[in-house]
């Protein structure tokens, strides 16, 4: 006897991909996030492919792993897909500090981020 299957969180055309432990503040990260959200996956892969922020590529990673899980687990159309939804968590914070004058410290937060990226196959309106 074995448990039951869990049911899954998301809804049957869509797929996800979680990014764990990125070394940016979840406000940065947000900025980056918000770029792709609504959008087709080939137009979000091609503005992540061009940003300038340092993180984009780590998102641009994370958006094409929902791709693959789409297309390979959950046997969706790669063409019909857009990002359903991008949002930012926050993991863990590293506390370092930093010696200031007259033997006080300044304390340095290092912040650490989680990004989840669904996509979902829609289809498109003749």
């Amino acid at each position: 006897m074995s448990k039951p299957k869990t049911e899954r969180r998301i809804k049957d055309n869509e797929a996800q991909a979680v990014a764990r432990s990125l070394r940016v503040s979840p406000q940065k990260l947000n900025l980056v996030a918000q770029l792709i959200r609504g959008k087709k996956v080939d137009k979000a892969l091609a503005d992540l492919t061009f940003s300038r922020k340092r993180i984009a590529q780590d998102v641009k990673k994370t958006l094409q792993s929902a791709i693959a899980n789409a297309e390979n687990n959950h046997n969706l159309d790669v063409d019909q897909l857009i990002v359903a939804e991008a949002y930012v968590g926050k993991n863990l914070v590293l506390k370092r500090f930093h010696a200031r004058a007259r033997g006080r410290m300044g304390r340095i937060e290092k912040p650490f981020s989680q990004l989840t990226v669904v996509v979902r196959e829609v289809q498109e309106q003749a």
